[in-house]
């Protein structure tokens, strides 16, 4: 019993492989599980005991739990059978396909790794990019909000900085839950954005069933009470001005929706704008019929030289942030008093009623975030040399073209974000932005913007256009 064994060494390192795998998953995972649970059992007490909106139990149930419920929702059912008549397949065809509708869509939302991880990683980068402010804050209305209530912010997109920048200034309010475009069902990043509570949107799915399973789960979201974030515009501005709203993801909302119910969903106006926008000659790109279209390899090559370029100017301590970034939050639009004021009740309307009615909705939510996009120093210089283009201006006479737009801006109730409340710095900030960039050339004390740079002016100035008098 005593006496040695003698065994091939690849047949020693497969034991010692399957011993240790067993030790891993009997013994290492689940205790890293008991005390990752009790961590995170322990935040989501702690952030909710801060946040003016708590962590609904939604959120806090398990992932494999809510893709049942989606996946045996009646409505998900009957649409699973109406799906497999019109299309002669087996019903479990059209059950697999639900599965991985919903397994797509479902969040996996982790409190540790939304308010410890991305919470400090937004913050970083966001601050490192920008110098980040928040402006206008309707602090009596966001008070006012029931705290039972859903609360869904809309908001411009202007760059993919905005989900970054929206959820670092809102993360003492609430932790958002954002529709995400298919650019972002990329491994591994689509993991780490559904752990930060997020989920995905085919924009233009024209598949029936996915869509009333993505319908369902964000109507089941809604009536929880879970925090959403919304862009109404379905994706970037290319031009710099706000688009037309999308309804798909509100129409969603609302289709259940009713004054006596629980819960009201009250939706909160977000505007944000940028001195500078990463994105911003790829999005004009993208508008321009003569310009070559780009293939990922490309795009890919142009980000890499952005990001070795600005590396070079960090080296040479040369390197600026990308001015100002600012958020404003607006008046809280309740859906019990939108809809009482009109006599209103999106859940008993045909659909022809209910597609005039939101279309009425959509108008009103993003002229509410219009309102408070901020008035930021590039695009007020730019605005400036777009009105002003194959003309040179004096220091003087810049100053008194923004002091009559600042006039224009204020009788239309805009928020102008004025750096250090120094007016002349601010026109300093703005004006060295465009310069650095090539955007405005100096010769002799005049200052005039370059021809072939009056696209991205106006790309700047058309973000707060709406602002201004036509």
């Amino acid at each position: 019993m005593t006496d040695a064994v003698t065994v091939p060494f690849v047949l020693f390192a497969i034991l010692c492989a399957l011993a240790a795998l067993a030790l891993l998953e009997h013994l290492v995972l689940p205790a890293l599980r008991f005390v990752a649970s009790s961590s995170a059992e322990k935040l989501i007490d702690e952030v909710s005991a801060r946040l003016k909106i708590g962590i609904r139990p939604f959120q806090r149930t398990k992932r494999r739990v809510l893709i049942d419920r989606l996946l045996y929702d009646p409505r998900v059912q009957e649409a699973a059978r109406t799906f497999t008549a019109s299309n002669k397949v087996p019903p479990e065809i059209a059950q697999a396909m639900v599965e991985r509708y919903a397994r797509e869509t479902v969040p996996a939302f982790n409190a540790y790794l939304y308010f410890r991880i991305g919470y400090w990683v937004g913050r970083r980068v966001a601050q490192a990019l920008y110098r980040v402010r928040l402006g206008y804050v309707d602090t009596e209305g966001l008070a006012a909000i029931d705290p039972d209530a859903t609360v869904v912010f809309v908001m411009n997109h202007r760059s993919n900085m905005d989900y970054v920048l929206a959820g670092y200034l809102a993360a003492d309010q609430a932790a958002l839950s954002y529709a995400v475009g298919e650019w972002a069902r990329i491994w591994p990043l689509s993991h780490l954005i559904r752990s930060m509570g997020a989920y995905f949107v085919r924009r233009n799915s024209k598949d029936d069933l996915y869509r009333k399973v993505l319908e369902r789960y964000i109507a089941m979201a809604t009536e929880a009470g879970v925090p959403q974030a919304v862009f109404p515009e379905g994706g970037l501005s290319r031009d710099g001005r706000m688009r037309e709203p999308r309804l798909g993801v509100l129409d969603y909302m609302m289709r259940g929706f009713k004054t006596t119910g629980e819960r009201d969903v009250v939706f909160i106006p977000l505007g944000i704008n940028y001195d500078r926008v990463l994105e911003d000659r790829t999005l004009l790109l993208s508008i321009n019929p003569e310009a070559a279209k780009s293939s990922k390899a490309k795009a890919a090559s142009g980000t890499l030289r952005f990001m070795l370029r600005n590396l070079r100017l960090l080296v040479k301590s040369e390197w600026h942030r990308f001015g100002y970034a600012c958020v404003n939050f607006g008046s809280p639009v309740s859906m019990r008093a939108y809809c009482a004021e009109r006599g209103l009740d999106f859940s008993s309307m045909t659909r022809e009623d209910r597609q005039v009615q939101m279309a009425g909705l959509g108008k009103h939510l993003m002229a509410s975030v219009g309102k408070v996009v901020p008035v930021l120093p590039v695009p007020l210089m730019a605005t400036v040399f777009v009105r002003n283009s194959g003309k040179g201006l004096s220091a003087l006479e810049l100053k008194a073209e923004v002091e009559a737009i600042l006039d224009a801006l204020d009788a239309a109730g805009a928020h102008v974000y004025v750096p250090r409340r120094d007016l002349d710095y601010a026109l300093d900030v703005g004006l060295r932005m465009l310069r650095l960039r090539h955007l405005v050339d100096e010769y002799e004390g005049l200052y005039s913007a370059r021809l072939e740079e009056l696209p991205m002016l106006r790309y700047y100035a058309n973000s707060i256009a709406h602002l201004l008098p036509s």
